[in-house]
């Protein structure tokens, strides 16, 4: 039985065809071996309403491209009352008859036409690569370290591929980044330090033999030093 996918547009600013991303979705639960009553829920957005999920879930302020909301495989009763949803009085649902609800997924396309430009490239592809990223979290993967985001990039770039098409490099932080670091001209190894030179040291000709010795200093101003009395004080 393949996963139910659920997709709702709640904004007008650039409207979405979710048929066409629920399909997608669809397509990448089941590569990633999704099966059985399962349910994923996508939302589109405005600014507005994705920025308060950020602040009230993650403690950061203004809005953002893309949410997601994993939910434990608890299984959670719903459907009407008082007969706890099920199909008639008396029906006792077990949790093998309960669908797993893997998560949501909460997509800002004002956002998505925004970054597209330096990101994916085309809104297109922002909101195929968001969508995929999203349901990523919901299965589990993250990029919290570089070797977390590596995996989950290579994953996001192999399901794009099969189910979408693919993505710039630009798309992808880490691919960028060491890109980056590839071209970067090599800087040359500073030349060693030359040790400053030692100072010259002139030593005067020794007198020739017989010169009497020469004459202590005068003071400087030409002043007369002071006679000094025989008690050792002054005059």
């Amino acid at each position: 039985m393949p996963p139910s996918v659920f997709a709702a547009d709640e904004q007008s600013d650039h409207p979405v065809d979710t048929l066409r991303w629920i399909r997608l979705a669809e397509a990448v639960l089941a590569d990633e071996g999704v099966r059985g009553p399962t349910e994923v829920s996508i939302l589109y957005v405005d600014e507005a309403t994705i920025a308060d999920l950020n602040s009230r879930f993650l403690g950061k302020e203004g809005p953002t491209d893309v949410l997601a909301f994993p939910i434990d495989e608890e299984p959670v009763e719903g459907g009407r009352s008082p007969d706890s949803g099920g199909t008639g009085p008396g029906f006792s649902p077990t949790p093998d008859d309960l669908p797993t609800l893997l998560g949501d997924v909460v997509i800002c396309p004002a956002v998505a036409h925004r970054n597209a430009p330096e990101h994916a490239g085309t809104v297109d592809d922002e909101l195929a690569l968001l969508l995929v990223h999203g349901l990523l979290h919901l299965l589990g993967l993250d990029h919290e370290d570089p070797e977390e985001a590596e995996i989950m990039e290579a994953k996001e770039r192999e399901l794009l591929g099969r189910h979408h098409g693919s993505v710039p490099d630009s798309a992808y932080p880490t691919v960028a980044s060491d890109e980056g670091a590839a071209a970067a001209p090599a800087v040359p190894p500073a030349a060693p330090a030359v040790p400053p030179a030692a100072p010259a040291v002139t030593t005067a000709p020794a007198p020739p033999p017989g010169t009497p010795p020469a004459a202590a200093a005068e003071p400087p101003g030409g002043v007369e030093p002071p006679d000094i009395a025989e008690d050792g004080t002054g005059p």
